[in-house]
């Protein structure tokens, strides 16, 4: 439903910040991370999770689109709500999680309030095929850059009407053979490829 919201931050915290877009006030629950990247500005974007519960309808913020999208893969596994996904993110970085995933680290993803073994495990189990398609299987060693520009690519590939798992393992082949590529690359690689 909500994209991203634009505006003025009337109000930040740790967890939480204001946004004013042209006269409506609102409140964002935030990631650390999230604060750290807009904690010395008066204006900005943040991208937008938007969590429907019986109780509840709440607006989570991220600084970045990749940040947005690791929550949703997060809360996405069973056990996961919204909360323990923002804490997952106010404890470490994007990469950091992703690597974790990525390489199975359980004893990374237990150190997080709020996660035991068996959380980590099925976060793990639940994630670490779809993280690794998407970076193509090389997330702990290629910078948060790429996986930006591999989010991209594959985002604008599956709306051009290709497949979901077809432009996966082409991007993943591509990464492999020319790991510098952009998103301008990639697509055009991509597109001789598919």
């Amino acid at each position: 439903m909500y994209e991203y919201l634009s505006g003025s931050f009337v109000n930040k915290a740790p967890t939480h910040v204001v946004i004013d877009v042209r006269g409506i006030g609102y409140f964002v629950h935030i990631s650390l991370n999230t604060f750290t990247d807009i904690k010395d500005r008066d204006s900005g974007t943040l991208y937008i999770s938007f969590q429907v519960r019986e109780d509840a309808h709440t607006l989570y913020g991220f600084a970045t689109e990749q940040e947005r999208q690791l929550f949703e893969n997060l809360i996405s596994v069973s056990g996961i709500g919204p909360g323990t996904g923002r804490m997952i993110l106010s404890s470490l970085s994007v990469e950091e999680v992703q690597s974790a995933i990525v390489t199975g680290n359980v004893a990374v993803l237990k150190s997080i309030k709020g996660i035991g073994p068996k959380t980590a495990q099925r976060v793990i189990l639940e994630l670490q095929d779809k993280l690794s398609k998407l970076s193509g299987g090389v997330a702990g060693s290629v910078g948060p850059g790429v996986n930006t520009a591999l989010e991209e690519a594959a985002t604008a590939l599956v709306l051009l009407g290709f497949s979901k798992n077809q432009v996966d393992k082409c991007l993943g082949n591509i990464v492999k053979d020319s790991p510098g590529l952009n998103v301008e690359g990639l697509i055009k690689e991509s597109l001789k490829r598919l």
